[in-house]
């Protein structure tokens, strides 16, 4: 079965707490463990970036509640695409503490592909996976 993903930027809703932020991070873990996908969200307290993958009735379940949460503004689409493997099946959502820089930098990076490239070539590529790949490694790492 082929795996689909999907990556995102978007504004944080005017007065979005961080205890209803982690409310809707836990409610997405449980739908997206039920739906197959896997994933991560990036916050640096303005900005979202959410990658997550999975098969593609999942991925679509999954994206159609995003579009319709009132949690975030002005999401634009980065990249959306077929993946040979999970690049992230770490969790079924997991937020992650991001600062503004590395937010940005995911919001500018190439995503025109989603395959992690090489450890040795991840350190400055201007991959958004590896970006993310290299953003998320410490995190596993720690788990």
């Amino acid at each position: 079965m082929p795996i689909r993903a999907v990556v995102y930027a978007s504004e944080v809703a005017e007065g979005l707490s961080i205890e209803h932020l982690q409310s809707l991070v836990a409610d997405a873990a449980r739908f997206n463990r039920v739906a197959g996908v896997t994933g991560v969200l990036l916050h640096d307290g303005v900005r979202f970036v959410q990658y997550f993958e999975g098969p593609e009735d999942g991925v679509a379940s999954v994206y159609e509640r995003v579009l319709q949460s009132s949690s975030h503004t002005g999401l634009v689409e980065l990249a959306r695409g077929r993946v040979s493997t999970r690049q992230f099946p770490y969790w079924s959502m997991q937020q992650l503490p991001a600062d503004q820089l590395l937010v940005g930098r995911l919001a500018r990076a190439d995503w025109s592909r989603f395959k992690i490239s090489e450890p040795e070539n991840i350190a400055g590529s201007v991959w958004g996976i590896d970006v993310l790949a290299a953003a998320v490694a410490p995190h596993v790492q720690a788990a």
